[in-house]
């Protein structure tokens, strides 16, 4: 059984859609992020660095004690080791995968981050960070079209963790000042897994838990953005 720590966000997405492609057992513990709930002792005893996603394994791989693990891509990582599925043994097919979800957690996920924040969060619109990070995503998404022009996944024909990595980055388009038409590669990629049923499984699992939590209010604004070193 795993237990998965959650809440309705682009990274927690991703374990969603992991599980239900693999069929593996697991529950849900609620982290309500807008709440300050991620800062609890027992959720930082498995994640450290106060962020969602983050899991347990109660049946590790061959046994042994339960595993903790945070970090969505490590735990993606991870449990497609465990199950031997969506991340290829070969050397080459892995060094595909493992490109592709590095350039994830690397480039997409903070730069559309970094665009969110601009764009709707931030109690002073400025600009140039506005423009910064919509035309950085821009490019990314561009990447992202030119890769899959020959090729039905990011990493060749198989559906992998690098796709289930970046999709829940995508599905915010609009509000990242995308339009998928201006990539057409990149929509029916898009498209595509938007039809999965795995997909719909998880992105179901949001009605469930909740919606994203607004954080038009201060309060949420300070517990969400406003943590410092300490």
């Amino acid at each position: 059984m795993i237990d998965l720590y959650y809440w309705t966000t682009p990274n927690g997405h991703k374990i969603t859609m992991f599980l239900e492609e693999a069929g593996l057992p697991y529950r849900i513990h609620p982290v309500n992020i807008g709440k300050g709930e991620q800062f609890a002792p027992d959720f930082l005893s498995i994640a450290p660095n106060n962020r969602i996603p983050a899991i347990v394994d109660n049946e590790p791989k061959g046994g042994g004690a339960p595993i903790p693990l945070f970090e969505s891509g490590a735990i993606l990582l991870y449990l497609a080791d465990k199950i031997g599925r969506f991340v290829p043994s070969d050397p080459h097919g892995r060094a595909e995968v493992l490109q592709w979800l590095f350039w994830q957690m690397g480039g997409l996920g903070p730069m559309a981050g970094q665009n969110h924040h601009f764009s709707a969060y931030a109690p002073e619109k400025i600009p140039y960070a506005i423009d910064r990070y919509v035309r950085e995503t821009r490019r990314l998404y561009g990447v992202m079209d030119k890769r899959l022009a020959d090729r039905a996944f990011l990493a060749g024909d198989s559906y992998s963790i690098a796709d289930m990595a970046c999709y829940p980055w995508i599905v915010p388009h609009e509000r990242q000042g995308q339009d998928l038409a201006d990539t057409p590669n990149l929509k029916r990629w898009f498209d595509a897994i938007a039809e999965r049923s795995a997909t719909r499984r998880a992105y179901a699992l949001s009605d469930t838990i909740n919606t994203v939590p607004s954080v038009s209010d201060e309060e949420s604004r300070k517990i969400l953005f406003g943590q410092g070193a300490k």
